[in-house]
């Protein structure tokens, strides 16, 4: 079932992929996974073996709080963020620091994409290495910026890293799938099951507890704890998720798996561009006609407003013919004798204003004349009497 490298390779499945899929575009591979499930070991593995097949990966390191990265991180978060920092500055604990960490890198993703863009043709993957804080793709902002930011640009598939040799326990294997199935359902992406550590213990069993819940159900008999029946009736709801959930068996270590590995992620990538892309392009175009609907809608309001405040300045008032009664045609009478009035009144006053050499006058000398006629004709009568 191994092929090489070449056969993994996009251009290898062009069945039922978009013309979009030929173009030069790196795959992103996003892995996820709980704290020491082995993720930045399987990333040190897988990007060993594309420097061996001459493919090296673009690696992106998104985990704050490590101490040493075991492959060449092109991208590392701790060059921007510094984790204690964090801690200082905002009196945050270890996880909530590597929370907030994330979001703030994630507010300036878009020069991460932009670095992509100039190795894109350079590099056939993109690789990124999550913290094991799980929570940062289930429900913190940070999760969904990172991998739609990625996804709207390339095609991106996410690798949720699994600790097969723990998850012995029925109870704890439910308890990843459940991890998984949220991020799958959240997330929305081409996803795939990495079951790590098939060296210590064959993952065959985890499959088969998949496929048969009977099995599965025989398992859960020897557990006695209250979990146990929760974990038989989520056994029976996560049967449709089983049936189109790509699994693989990886050995980080020694490298077991890593072929069917990047199989898988052609084949996710073939699915990024006839599933996801799609709808992908049907929301932009959605969002597009939307965003032109609201300008049209905005540009014909404030047409409007500009006609309506036209017309009020220019336009006289209408009185329509409910409205006309002997009080309305008493009170428009009166205002056009007003406005009449007003008129004279401004005509006499430009008369006198200006004379007939064109040279302004003082308006005040016949005031000022019948102000003194008045007082020699009230002193005359003060001596007669």
């Amino acid at each position: 079932m191994a092929q090489s490298m070449d056969t993994a390779d996009v251009s290898a499945n062009t069945g039922n992929v978009p013309s979009q899929a030929k173009n030069d575009k790196p795959t992103c591979i996003v892995c996820l996974g709980m704290a020491g499930s082995g993720k930045t070991t399987f990333m040190q593995r897988i990007s060993a073996h594309l420097y061996s097949k001459n493919f090296p990966p673009y690696c992106i390191n998104l985990d704050p709080a490590v101490n040493q990265v075991p492959f060449p991180a092109n991208i590392d978060i701790r060059d921007t963020v510094t984790y204690k920092e964090i801690m200082k500055q905002y009196g945050l604990g270890p996880n909530g620091a590597i929370v907030t960490s994330l979001n703030l890198f994630s507010t300036r993703f878009d020069q991460v994409i932009r670095l992509i863009d100039k190795k894109g043709a350079e590099c056939k993957y993109v690789l990124l290495d999550t913290p094991g804080q799980i929570e940062v793709f289930t429900w913190s902002a940070s999760g969904t910026i990172i991998t739609e930011s990625l996804a709207s640009v390339y095609p991106t598939v996410i690798v949720y890293v699994m600790d097969i040799a723990r998850s012995v326990n029925p109870v704890t294997f439910m308890s990843n799938m459940l991890y998984a199935c949220s991020i799958l359902y959240k997330i929305k992406l081409p996803f795939i099951m990495v079951m790590n550590k098939i060296d210590i213990i064959d993952h065959s069993f985890a499959v088969e507890w998949m496929q048969d819940f009977e099995t599965f159900h025989e398992a859960l008999q020897q557990e006695t704890s209250y979990a146990s029946g929760l974990a038989r009736s989520m056994s029976l709801v996560l049967d449709e998720f089983y049936q189109n959930l790509k699994t693989v068996g990886v050995s980080s270590v020694f490298g077991n798996g890593v072929e069917e590995f990047f199989q898988a992620v052609a084949d996710g990538v073939t699915e990024y561009y006839t599933v996801y892309y799609p709808q992908l392009s049907k929301a932009k175009q959605s969002q597009a006609e939307e965003h032109e609907e609201r300008q049209k809608s905005e540009l014909e309001k404030l047409r409007k407003d500009f006609s309506d405040a036209k017309i009020a300045d220019i336009t006289p008032n209408v009185i329509s013919k409910d409205a006309v009664t002997p009080q309305t045609v008493e009170a428009t009478a009166s205002a056009n004798r007003v406005c009449i009035n007003l008129g004279a009144a401004d005509e006499e006053d430009s008369d006198d204003v200006m004379d007939d050499t064109g040279m302004e006058t003082v308006p005040e000398e016949k005031s000022f004349q019948k102000f003194l006629e008045l007082s020699a004709s009230s002193t005359v009568k003060r001596t007669h009497s």
